[in-house]
């Protein structure tokens, strides 16, 4: 077999791969909206979207079932394109947004509006995205000594969230009286999120997602190195920031919808990479399917396992991803 048809046979395999993991997202949408407190026969889920007889269940299709759906597609969509990008840009594998403490920041900034200014949570995002944009440059910078660490951006990711976490905690105890409607943002969580939510994270989505996509070809040249990339002409530091603030606005809306959300960002680009390879041109979209059906399926786990008592995203994920994440500890991927 020639050098070109084995290279032609690998992008045939690596386009298999996303086709199938957006067959995936389909199907893990379809789950979400049959199951959960009420199953619902997909009879009725077809006759809802094709317009035919009316359902009993079509209220509870379009105004509960639906909009929590996408809901979750995007925020996994979101998280695990953050997660790619800082990957690559902090050149660390367990680089996430919620374990260098991104979404601790995003969720700090959160917490400040949903208790002191309930009153405006419009707010919501764009102060999540400046906390988040905040903590990601100065773990950043307290991980670069001639070049980037990996292991100390883990360090430097741990030890603030652990200063953001005394924080969150410092509200609660403060604001006791108010923290009731904060414990699903604490735990990460889609319970009531409908169309206002999907019409706050589906702007940040589009236009997080588009510049990842237009950035593909500047997160190559990182994989390079450094002094490969700058002598290609690319202006190293200069993507390293812009992806970062892409990757910040992502995991930021995605926080400031579902709350505190980890391990996404970390468990698909990991898988991802292992079926597809590095090369961000397959990775990025295979993220994209992945990530969402991953938590799309997630959250209707959590619905049905102890139905009608409903499990919140963010546990199943942390029990998913803590172990994930000793994995790569004993591979010594830091």
């Amino acid at each position: 077999m020639s050098k070109k048809q084995a290279l032609r046979d690998r992008r045939g395999w690596k386009g298999f791969i996303i086709v199938f993991f957006a067959i995936l997202l389909i199907l893990s949408m379809l789950l979400s909206i049959r199951f959960g407190s009420v199953n619902i026969p997909l009879s009725d889920i077809l006759a809802t979207f094709t317009g035919g007889i009316q359902s009993d269940f079509q209220n509870i299709i379009w105004n509960i079932r639906v909009p929590r759906t996408f809901v979750a597609v995007l925020v996994g969509a979101n998280l695990a394109v953050a997660g790619v990008l800082l990957q690559g840009i902090m050149k660390n594998p367990l680089a996430d947004p919620y374990i260098i403490g991104v979404s601790s920041g995003a969720g700090l900034a959160g917490m400040i509006v949903l208790i002191l200014y309930p009153h405006l949570p419009h707010l919501l995002t764009p102060v999540a995205f400046i906390g988040a944009t905040i903590v990601a440059f100065t773990v950043y910078a307290l991980a670069w000594e001639k070049g980037i660490a990996p292991t100390r951006i883990i360090l430097a990711g741990v030890a603030i969230s652990a200063f953001l976490g005394s924080g969150i905690s410092a509200l609660m105890v403060f604001y006791s009286d108010r923290v009731q409607g904060t414990i699903d943002f604490m735990v990460g969580g889609l319970s009531a999120r409908s169309w206002p939510q999907v019409e706050i994270i589906l702007p940040y989505s589009i236009i997080g997602i588009i510049l990842a996509i237009i950035g593909i070809r500047k997160m190559n040249l990182l994989m390079l190195g450094d002094r490969t990339a700058k002598s290609l002409g690319a202006r190293v530091e200069w993507i390293r920031f812009s992806m970062t603030a892409v990757a910040t606005l992502l995991a930021a809306s995605a926080v400031s919808v579902v709350g505190l959300l980890g391990f996404v960002g970390l468990i698909v680009p990991h898988t991802a990479r292992l079926i597809v390879g590095n090369d961000y041109r397959v990775l990025l979209p295979a993220s994209i399917f992945l990530g969402a059906a991953i938590l799309t399926a997630s959250d209707t786990v959590g619905r049905i396992v102890f139905a009608p008592i409903e499990i919140p995203v963010g546990v199943i994920m942390g029990a998913l991803g803590a172990p994930f994440f000793l994995y790569l500890l004993r591979r010594k991927m830091i």
